[in-house]
């Protein structure tokens, strides 16, 4: 079976290259010069015929194995996860004057998240490595498709978590068998993460070090398969992809992904690549490199799983070469507003960190940066299932009636 990994890393901000056994450990020249930068892995698109192949014999998103940082003979560990539609959503579209408009429904994925991309990747990465325990930090999404694709290969998960997450997220790590802790301050769990990686060699499946870096490399780019997939449905590159940002490894993914279709001769140009974010420290890093210097002001949010006060190089990096932007939308109101105006005019109820997308898609169109014949594209990362408290915060208590028409009618009037 062909593949194109090189079999080495790449630092993405110096070029140095690493082995695979250096792969969990920052770049040592950047670090020393202030920067926390991961190293990605390395292809060599040139042994591959010319344009996209999908091997419809490999499970889930393994169809686009060839360009996965895996061995040729690695068994790969899948749910069926991938190939997630990209649905049309032309009445939001229209309320938010804006083109041709899809949702990248990731929500399909097996447990509800893109996560699982994720996870599908760096697990079958972990099995491939012998690893017998895997450790994750996570604030729910990521730690449960860890835990789940962990339990399909039969290693053994360790998940940190944050006291307030949503009990929802913490049930579903543990459903899958993972060993879940969860702590107060939040940069706590990546000190016991690494002393842990430290002490018994546990391979990583997020990152661990402050400020971030981002996660396990060899799991980002299943990710890619986001670029692949949008490509394949809509047959070209869309003008603009938003979508929700964190430490960057969703962004990242997509960024490669349009890369590799680039140098395959799929696509012409990459499409533009904006930041989906809370509080905004990408686009306060957006006139130089993120660091602590980008570090903002933050608190509690509606979309909790994405309201990080600090930017990571790669995220940075991934925005900066596709001439991207960031746009950040602290208020609560603003995007629950945007969850309730795509369960209301598309049927799809999405978690509070993917709603974001659309509140970013209004300023956009507000502020000019997106023109209204763009073909836009918003990653929908994950269910609103996920965090049913958030939403049931802004809507009314239902009424119980009595069993008459009557009844049914004069709640229908008040709620009008």
């Amino acid at each position: 079976m062909s593949t194109a990994y090189a079999g080495t890393l790449r630092c993405p901000r110096c070029s140095q290259d690493y082995a695979e056994s250096s792969a969990f450990e920052m770049c040592a020249t950047c670090e020393a010069q202030g920067q926390h930068v991961n190293a990605l892995p390395v292809y060599e698109l040139s042994r591959l015929p010319r344009g996209l192949r999908a091997d419809l014999a490999q499970p889930g998103l393994f169809r686009y194995r060839d360009l996965l940082p895996l061995g040729s003979a690695t068994v790969p560990v899948s749910l069926g996860e991938g190939a997630t539609p990209l649905l049309p959503i032309r009445r939001v579209a229209e309320q938010l004057d804006t083109g041709e408009l899809y949702w990248k429904d990731e929500s399909r994925n097996p447990t509800w998240s893109y996560k699982d991309r994720l996870a599908a990747v760096g697990i079958t990465k972990a099995r491939e490595a012998g690893a017998e325990v895997v450790i994750v930090s996570s604030t729910g999404n990521h730690g449960a498709a860890v835990a789940a694709y962990a339990a399909a290969a039969a290693i053994r998960c360790v998940a940190l978590t944050i006291e307030s997450v949503p009990l929802t997220m913490k049930v579903l790590m543990q459903s899958f068998g993972a060993h879940v802790v969860a702590l107060k301050n939040p940069s706590d769990r990546w000190a016991i993460m690494r002393a842990a990686i430290r002490a018994h060699g546990w391979m990583p499946m997020s990152g661990f070090v402050d400020p971030p870096a981002g996660s396990n490399p060899f799991a980002i780019d299943g990710y890619k398969t986001i670029a692949y997939e949008i490509v394949a449905d809509l047959g070209r590159a869309p003008d603009v992809v938003i979508t929700p940002v964190a430490y960057g490894d969703g962004i990242v993914g997509l960024q490669r992904g349009f890369a590799d279709l680039l140098e395959l001769g799929e696509i012409t140009q990459v499409p533009r690549l904006v930041a989906a974010e809370v509080f905004g420290p990408y686009a306060r890093s957006a006139g130089g490199q993120p660091g602590r210097d980008s570090r903002v002001e933050s608190g509690p949010s509606v979309a909790f799983s994405i309201a990080t006060p600090v930017a990571t190089f790669q995220g940075h990096q991934a925005i900066a070469a596709t001439r991207g932007t960031a746009v950040a939308t602290p208020s609560d109101g603003d995007i629950l507003a945007a969850q309730e105006m795509l369960a209301r005019l598309e049927g799809m109820y999405v978690e509070a960190s993917s709603a974001i997308t659309l509140a970013a898609l209004r300023a956009l169109r507000a502020s000019g940066e997106l023109r209204a014949d763009d073909v836009v594209v918003c990653i929908g990362t994950s269910t609103g299932l996920k965090d049913i408290g958030a939403t049931a915060s802004m809507l009314p208590a239902v009424p119980v009636i009595e069993p008459t028409l009557a009844a049914l009618e004069h709640t229908m009037n008040a709620a009008s």
